[in-house]
């Protein structure tokens, strides 16, 4: 008889701010937004085919950690590209590596999947450095999972620095231009 797999102490924790409470947080704010639901996304190719039906610039996040132990989120265009050994240099940091599953949920309270930067109302701390991409802040709207993979919410740029404020975060707006790998 086999058994089921052992549970990670982090699935059975509830979520810090459920996606219900951040949207409510979002509408008090008078922020307008509009949500998407669909299937679980874990990485940006999952999404793509949902792309054509929601409109607005879709973004991805990393999850960065520095040798001397300096958190990241960085957020992007799905479409732009990085090189981590230039994004390091360009933003100041030294070495970067992803952080981890658990660090992730200590940190902005969310799992593998639903990083974005609505989780920064977990960072009650402002532990998190925030590092926004110049191209992706000229959109006119730009989408992020709120806290959820199996939902996509749209925000002008505009909102999106209201709620960052709301957070207690100063985020880095940067061209991320000078990351890119080598071709």
């Amino acid at each position: 008889m086999s058994q089921a797999p052992a549970k990670k102490e982090n699935d059975e924790k509830e979520m810090l701010t459920s996606p219900e409470d951040l949207l409510a947080c979002l509408d008090q704010l008078g922020i307008k937004t509009k949500t998407y639901e669909h299937e679980p996304i874990f990485t940006v190719a999952q999404g793509l085919h949902f792309e054509k039906s929601i409109p607005g610039a879709h973004c991805r996040n990393l999850f960065l950690r520095d040798k001397k132990k300096v958190m990241y989120l960085v957020v992007l265009r799905n479409e732009t590209l990085v090189d981590i050994k230039k994004l390091a240099s360009l933003i100041g940091a030294g070495r970067l590596s992803f952080g981890s599953p658990d660090r992730l949920w200590t940190m902005l309270g969310v799992r593998p999947g639903s990083v974005c930067p609505f989780a920064l109302i977990n960072d009650k701390n402002c532990e998190i450095n925030v590092i926004l991409e110049a191209g992706m802040m000229e959109e006119p709207l730009v989408n992020y999972h709120p806290l959820d993979n199996a939902r996509t919410t749209g925000i002008s740029p505009g909102d999106l620095l209201k709620f960052i404020d709301f957070c207690g975060h100063k985020p880095q707006i940067i061209d991320l231009g000078p990351a890119a790998p080598e071709m």
